[in-house]
């Protein structure tokens, strides 16, 4: 089957997909019992297993892992004992609506504005699930190659339920190629595969200077202040130009792939008039390609209520962004070491690490990249290009420990303006509709390391 045939089926299923989209949107599955009801997260996953049971999946159900949470495991066999085997990836859980009054709909009900879908999870990665709906519902049953499901429930929450399911049950999951779907376009209608992924360390920095507040009055001037410690320590973590200058880490590493124009990156994050971009790289280099420490929030007296007092004690959390060719143990050790150096006039610093993840890189060039380019030309009319990711999604590292032997695809229907994790999440049906198409194509033309 062409691609046109194949596009004309998914776009008469299109329908369809903002129907499944929006009964999926409407359940608000955050996975943080704290917050939601885990019986939404329940309902969700049960959402998914009878969805796929109608696309031709046996075997589903609900297999629970060890942060508690429900991944959806299902396959879809096929009688060739030589077809490869593909796995298909995505997550039902979804970030909180953070801030109601920024929203400019319902979070959890799927609006449609300027062609747009807006609501929480509709990109990330609700809408990657209806992809691979739509994709397996145009192929009618035309399928080749074996398939297996993994729909995970708490990869927001970064717990790990899923990356120690993988290592318990590596038999359960193994295949030849794995669509992680849970990344996407470079822009609407601009096709990519995600190569690289940053790794991170998150830590929390403390700094102690006096046993109690004292009088700013009486004391100020002669008293370190842990507060202007802080602010001093990390002011040391970029230099002048915004370039992250932990001692000990390469800032200086460039990016080789699709480049990310200024003027479109400034659109995407919303840059004030004015505002200068980071660093002496290109956009690409600085989010993709280097180093990079973000102050996540500070534990210090608000403005409303604070008194004339200096502070004893102080502390931030930090995030710092791993590229790949960096090891993130080392970076961590970096990082610490750098905190501690940092510290003036004798202040005492202590480091709390919460999590660490090391970068990921996937290898390209095989059969499956070789079929999803093919795809992806087809199903778009242009030719598949590469991007890096800054953010980090430990699975695929813990995918490729287990299966050196498959590929790993980052692929899915984000892209900039989705402002997935923000208010006003949204997905473009075109990117579902010319992903599905991508993926119905690839699964048609892939066929393992005979290719």
């Amino acid at each position: 089957m062409n691609a046109r045939e194949l596009r004309d089926r998914v776009d008469a299923l299109m329908g369809r997909a903002r129907a499944d989209l929006a009964a999926l949107v409407a359940i608000p599955s955050v996975a943080d019992p704290r917050q939601y009801p885990p019986e939404k997260c329940d309902r969700a996953a049960q959402w998914v297993v009878d969805r796929f049971a109608e696309a031709g999946f046996d075997g589903l159900g609900l297999r629970r892992t060890s942060d508690g949470s429900n991944a959806v495991y299902g396959e879809r066999r096929v009688a060739d004992p030589g077809a490869p085997t593909v796995l298909l990836y995505a997550h039902y859980d979804v970030q909180p609506p953070l801030d109601d009054e920024a929203w400019r709909t319902p979070p959890f009900d799927l609006t449609e504005v300027n062609g747009r879908w807006y609501g929480r999870g509709t990109a990330d990665c609700k809408g990657n699930i209806i992809m691979h709906l739509t994709a397996l519902r145009a192929l009618r049953g035309e399928i080749p190659v074996n398939l297996k499901l993994i729909v995970e429930g708490s990869e927001e929450q970064g717990t790990g339920g899923l990356e120690d399911f993988v290592t318990r049950h590596a038999d359960l999951l193994r295949a030849d190629a794995i669509l992680v779907c849970d990344t996407g376009n470079a822009a609407v209608g601009v096709p990519a595969a995600t190569v690289s992924l940053r790794g991170m360390v998150n830590l929390v920095v403390g700094v102690e200077a006096l046993s109690s507040e004292v009088h700013s009055g009486m004391f100020g001037g002669a008293a370190p202040d842990a507060l202007a410690a802080l602010i001093h320590i990390l002011a040391t973590l970029r230099d002048d130009t915004g370039n992250t200058t932990v001692t000990g880490l390469d800032n200086t590493q460039t990016w080789t792939g699709e480049d990310y124009p200024a003027d479109r990156f400034r659109a995407d994050a919303g840059m004030l008039d004015g505002a200068y971009l980071l660093g002496d790289g290109t956009v690409a280099d600085m989010i993709w390609a280097r180093p990079a420490v973000t102050v996540l929030g500070i534990d210090c007296p608000p403005v409303v209520g604070s008194a004339a007092a200096i502070q004893p004690h102080a502390r931030a959390r930090l995030n710092l962004r791993v590229p790949p060719g960096m090891d993130a143990v080392k970076a961590h050790e970096a990082l610490v070491g750098h905190l501690h150096a940092a510290a003036p006039w004798g202040v005492h610093v202590s480091v709390a690490t919460e999590a660490l993840g090391q970068p990921f890189e996937a290898r390209t060039g095989g059969p499956a990249y070789r079929a999803l380019a093919s795809a992806m030309r087809d199903a778009y009319g242009r030719e598949m290009t590469s991007l890096g990711q800054g953010g980090s999604i430990p699975l695929c590292n813990v995918f490729a420990d287990t299966y050196p032997d498959s590929e790993i695809i980052l692929m899915g229907v984000e892209e900039p303006l989705a402002l997935i994790h923000a208010p006003n999440e949204s997905v473009h049906p075109d990117e579902i509709a010319a992903l599905a198409t991508a993926e119905a194509l690839f699964l048609q033309r892939y066929r393992g390391k005979q290719l």
